[in-house]
């Protein structure tokens, strides 16, 4: 065994740069992604979908596809019956939600584009596939509710039995809640004697273009049911499939093999695994099904898709007073495991970094016959985010401030903490001046702004703009207490196992399934810091509810803060179960045993045993103290008391050529403060990710449909993507305030780029050319878009077009109660 008496020399695991671990396997192939999975005997699925966004089925003739070759069947919603189950959503926000019933495979009608209508079982994939084109199915085309403001006003129905295309309203007061004054006062105040800022932005809707495609195999063979799924959420899966089929779920193994990534697009229960199980359990042989690139764009979940308009009363000298959201959240056709619920999580999070005196946030969910919404990396904050700071900059230049002091003059100031918010959330740590005077430093902020002055006033043709973010973001989506009082289906704990094996090894066990963020290299490195151990030595397990039985999985940059503290406390019970046996091996009490860098010494003296052989000596059993059992294994679920809220300076220059539209960034400088640091080299890695996730949004991705509904970004032809060379070196740095409501002090990075990144390229090609008359383009700032705007300064511009945002009817639209959320 290895111990730390053979590795003198070793430094600290945590805060040290490691190359992870999964990454040999992973870039070299030698793993075993979903869709390599092939069993004895197994079939294989294609789905026929509705090419309509919506229609009625009046007829679908199977009799061609079912005398094709190696077609083992063709399934309709009629032949499974019940038997198809029916696809949960988890997180219904009001009492009276309006929710259709969402079924794997359309029965009567079809509500969007790509719905599955027909399933054609056959012995290769090719074979399914072609027989899939030989379903012909007969529709009545049906009127789309297709725009979402339209949508709102019921002036098509999306699910014409439903009577209404509002799914539900929910509101937060902070007069209401306690936690603030009125909202409509300030803003009357403010327009008197004050300024009031309003604008409406648009949050288009994006697709989560994950590296790897959704993919289910299932074996009915054994004695459980075991379903492999490119899966976030390989537990919520299994509670959902035996909470919906009547399958008890000791009957049921998820397993997450390696998955290619997910950002919340595999945050999912999905009609192609509901059918990839009922038809295995029917035909009682292994089947799987695995999308194209295609399909998942049509049909995978979307994000985003939002209208926001927003109310800022401040004071003459930039001090704020008030803030009024009022949303319009598009639902999709269906509302899914919790994407219901996202727009809720922004509710918390448009207040930001400012103190504001009243706030007032209004939801309202909008069914559409589009593919259904759900969680996309950020779920709900960037969407506040980017309200927030593009309203504040908009703010500082109508009463001709520098963005940088009126956001100084608003938020918390270090010393403040814990600060508890108009929104009721409690923000433990924060130091929002460090991170922005290094960013600032390191962006050259002062420079820039004279480089600006002297383009603008020789009337250069590429202009200069400088957009900011100063932003924070609530991880973890706990704890369990709030999740119950926003009427989550979930709590929000996590669990883990460490196991001490006879020679000396460790193998820990985590209910955090990994999609490729580093989870075994990071939680390798807690382990072996805390119990003294290499690093080499530690072996993390998870993605199998087999293995992992209990665990809440992977999303809202969860997994350290939350699982990472599980493992913490895990951990330390292995080491005070180990105590009492080292105590008796060196002959001293309990009290006098200490423990360090792998060691149990007798206080005072230099007796001692490694952990290792402490774990051997529990194996043999030979010599232990009398009662105790012979196993130092040890298991921990967490349950945070607090959210965590990372925070950061996000500063980026981007050059407009005037006479083109076209947008090329200068330089981005970001500098987070995620509390400790694990592996600043994985923090990197997930910076930059994030990075280009926000910067893509801004300036590339968007999910287009023409007026039939259908989805005419359908291929990464027209669904654009960056590449390497379409983005840029960023600068990337760190300030520390550690959380104090967790041992480890960390804060969640996973989703902090994402957030932080869109606002401040959109606010730089904004400024670049706002002394043209522009305050707003509609994301992605398209050169074309750019250039209309420019063109129509103004006038209103492109930026402003659609209609007006509905009324929100308070006295009849049904509220959410908000009681406990400030945690």
């Amino acid at each position: 065994m290895t111990t730390l008496e053979d590795r003198p020399d070793v430094a600290p695991e945590i805060g040290r740069d490691r190359r992870r671990k999964e990454d040999q396997r992973l870039i070299t192939g030698r793993t075993r992604w979903t869709d390599n999975i092939t069993l004895p005997g197994m079939l294989h699925l294609a789905m026929v979908r509705s090419p309509f966004a919506h229609a009625r089925i009046t007829g679908i003739d199977t009799s061609e596809a079912k005398a094709a070759t190696n077609v083992v069947g063709v399934f309709t919603a009629a032949d499974l019956g019940e038997s198809q189950g029916v696809l949960i959503n988890a997180w219904a926000i009001t009492e009276d939600q309006v929710t259709p019933t969402h079924l794997p495979m359309a029965a009567d009608r079809v509500s969007f584009a790509g719905e599955i209508v027909a399933v054609v079982v056959a012995r290769t994939q090719a074979e399914a596939r072609d027989a899939a084109e030989l379903v012909d199915v007969d529709y009545e085309e049906l009127p789309a509710a297709l725009d979402l403001k339209k949508a709102a006003a019921d002036e098509v129905l999306a699910h014409p039995e439903l009577g209404t295309n509002k799914s539900a309203f929910w509101q937060f007061d902070s007069e209401g809640a306690g936690t603030g004054g009125n909202v409509e006062a300030a803003i009357e105040k403010a327009r008197t004697d004050g300024v009031v800022i309003e604008r409406e932005f648009r949050q288009q809707r994006l697709i989560p273009a994950f590296m790897e495609p959704r993919s289910t195999v299932v074996d009915p063979s054994g004695e459980q049911i075991t379903m492999w799924s490119a899966t976030q959420i390989p537990h919520i899966l299994r509670f959902a499939l035996a909470a919906t089929t009547g399958v008890p779920e000791s009957k049921i193994r998820v397993i997450a093999p390696d998955v290619g990534g997910g950002f919340g697009g595999k945050l999912q229960t999905t009609p192609e695994e509901w059918l990839t199980f009922c038809l295995a359990n029917r035909l009682g042989k292994p089947v799987k099904y695995t999308e194209t690139r295609s399909e998942s764009l049509v049909s995978a979940h979307h994000g985003r898709d939002q209208w926001q308009k927003l109310t800022l009363a401040a004071e003459k000298d930039g001090t704020v007073t008030g803030l009024k959201v009022d949303l319009l959240a598009d639902l999709g056709s269906y509302v899914s495991l919790v994407g219901g619920g996202v727009p809720v999580l922004g509710a918390f999070m448009f207040n930001a970094i400012y103190k504001f005196p009243a706030y007032q946030f209004n939801c309202q969910t909008v069914l559409t016959n589009k593919t259904w919404t759900d969680a996309y990396r950020g779920a709900g904050r960037p969407e506040a985010t980017y309200g927030i700071e593009r309203i504040m900059s908009e703010l500082a230049a109508e009463i001709g401030m520098d963005p940088i002091e009126l956001r100084e003059k608003n938020w918390i100031k270090h010393e403040e903490f814990p600060f508890t918010t108009v929104a009721g959330l409690e923000y433990d740590t924060g130091n929002y001046e460090a991170a922005t005077a290094k960013a600032l430093e390191m962006f050259g902020y002062d420079e820039l702004r004279a480089e600006q002055k002297r383009r603008r006033e020789a009337g250069d043709t590429v202009q200069l703009g400088i957009g900011i973010s100063t932003f924070t973001e609530m991880c973890g989506l706990a704890p369990s207490r709030v999740l119950g009082s926003l009427n989550y289906g979930a709590g929000g704990w996590e669990s883990a196992t460490v196991r001490m094996l006879a020679t000396g090894k460790v193998e820990v066990v985590t209910g955090a399934s990994a999609h490729g963020q580093g989870h075994e290299t990071a939680f390798s490195q807690i382990v072996a810091d805390r119990l003294g151990v290499s690093f080499d030595d530690v072996e993390v397990l998870h993605g199998d509810t087999q293995i992992a039985s209990k665990g809440l999985d992977t999303y809202g940059s969860r997994s350290l803060v939350v699982g990472g503290e599980a493992l913490v406390k895990a951990t330390d019970k292995v080491i005070e179960k180990a105590k009492p046996v080292a105590a008796h091996l060196l002959e001293a009490s309990v009290e006098d045993i200490e423990f360090s860098a792998g060691r149990f010494s007798v206080r005072g003296t230099d007796q001692g045993l490694a952990i290792g052989e402490i774990a051997s000596a529990v194996f043999t059993a030979h010599n232990l103290p009398d009662g105790m059992e012979p196993s130092l294994d040890s298991e921990a679920t967490y349950d945070p008391i607090n959210f965590n809220y990372p925070h950061g300076t996000h500063l980026c220059a981007m050059e407009v050529d005037t006479e083109t539209g076209a947008v090329k960034m200068r330089k981005y400088v970001c500098v987070d403060d995620i509390g400790n640091v694990i592996n600043p080299l994985i923090v990197s890695g997930q910076v930059q990710g994030g990075l280009v996730q926000g910067i893509a949004q801004a300036l590339w991705e968007e999910a287009v449909y023409d007026e039939a509904g259908t989805l005419v970004s359908g291929s990464f032809v027209d669904y654009l993507l960056p590449t390497s060379a379409d983005t840029m070196n960023y600068e990337i740095d760190h300030t520390t305030t550690p959380s104090i409501t967790n041992t480890l002090g960390t804060k969640g990075v996973g989703e902090a780029g994402t957030i932080a990144s869109t606002p401040a390229v959109v606010g730089s090609v904004v400024d670049a050319i706002r002394h043209l008359g522009v305050n707003d383009i509609q994301m992605p700032c398209t050169p074309e878009r750019v250039w209309k705007a420019i063109q129509g300064a103004g006038t209103g511009g492109p930026a402003t077009e659609g209609a007006a945002m509905p009324h929100f009817d308070t006295d009849e639209a049904g509220t959410a109660s908000t009681e406990g959320a400030g945690a």
